[in-house]
């Protein structure tokens, strides 16, 4: 196609822009455009590339005659959904613009903020609901009983303190969301980290009574990353196998080096956290890493859990571009590993 002034103006916008006449073939398209929908996307008819009921919809009141005009169309790939607001405009000689933006990051905050509404209220309306009804029966006769008094103050301590490690642990959430698209670069040695939270954890694993077996080689090499944040992960994943895990009476931690492994440019350092409680059905596992999911709610309760540990996990992973895999089944434990990437 021969180059024009529109299709050198289109080239050096960012977002994906297509240049289509009135009969719905494209007449140009930017290099995002050309990425997005493939080289054959030149001379193309508009119509077989947006197909989805609303863009296409949208695409024949355009065509049609209409000034301007809407929609959201969305593509897929192996690794994620992408929600592009498509804006539609006719330009003289006879000529439709249609340009797209991607909007899934603000579609994900705005269902973020639904989660924290519908979700995150529920969780801090809980043990509010508990205090309010132990303190109003306190106010009355029962707060003469000494024995009641003593029980229901027990209660209400327990509820604040769970509160109090909800709201700390949304705070750490969104701390750590803030900052998710940059990555760290600051050398880190995983042995201190994982020595660094093991002596944090030391009065939890010797309550709980559970043999520990640490493999960790002294000559791994530093990654990149956050110091504090790689503490909360490898914190949350140790917590997390003493709370469900430790009723198998062991806890292996490992780490290796790998020179490469699938979806990684370089070589990664894997660290693996594995109990042998009583594992985890693997149709459960795709959904452990969401917000307040829980497979027992009772069970995480009672051991103090939030249901946003996993969650933290996964963010803070994604920012140091790795990744949390999980393996487990029924009566085999279960087994958290961290993938991270050396360089």
């Amino acid at each position: 196609m021969e180059t024009s002034p529109i299709t050198s103006l289109i080239a050096a916008l960012p977002q994906p822009v297509l240049v289509v006449g009135l009969d719905g073939f494209v007449q140009a398209a930017n290099p995002a455009a050309r990425e997005l929908f493939g080289a054959r996307i030149d001379g193309a008819q508009i119509r077989a590339h947006l197909r989805q009921p609303d863009m296409a919809a949208m695409l024949e009141r355009v065509l049609g005659g209409q000034a301007e005009g809407c929609a959201t169309f969305v593509t897929s790939s192996a690794s994620r959904e992408t929600r592009w607001q498509v804006m539609a405009r006719i330009m003289p000689p006879g000529l439709i613009v249609l340009s797209l933006s991607d909007i899934s990051d603000i579609e994900a905050a705005e269902a973020q903020r639904r989660d924290f509404v519908a979700n995150d209220s529920h969780e801090l309306r809980s043990p509010l609901t508990v205090l309010a009804g132990f303190i109003e029966t306190l106010q009355g006769p029962a707060g003469e009983d000494a024995a009641t008094r003593t029980e229901f103050l027990a209660i209400m301590a327990e509820q604040a303190t769970r509160m109090s490690g909800l709201v700390a642990d949304l705070l750490s959430l969104s701390r750590v969301e803030a900052v998710e698209k940059i990555r760290p670069r600051a050398p880190v040695s995983m042995d201190m980290v994982l020595k660094a939270t093991l002596a944090a954890l030391r009065p939890q694993i010797d309550a709980a009574n559970v043999q520990l077996a640490y493999a960790v080689p002294s000559d791994l090499p530093d990654i990149p990353g956050d110091y504090d944040q790689l503490v909360q992960v490898f914190h949350n994943l140790i917590e997390n196998g003493l709370k469900y895990g430790g009723s198998g009476g062991r806890l292996e931690i490992g780490a290796q080096k790998l020179v490469a492994l699938p979806g990684f440019d370089g070589p990664v350092l894997r660290v693996s956290i594995r109990d042998h409680g009583e594992g985890i059905d693997p149709i459960y596992i795709p959904r452990l890493t969401e917000r307040f999911y829980r497979i027992d709610k009772a069970r995480s309760r009672d051991s103090g859990g939030t249901g946003l540990g996993l969650a933290i996990v996964k963010h803070i992973l994604s920012r140091h571009r790795g990744r949390l895999v999980i393996r487990s089944a029924i009566g085999e434990g279960a087994s958290f590993e961290a993938v991270l990437p050396c360089t």
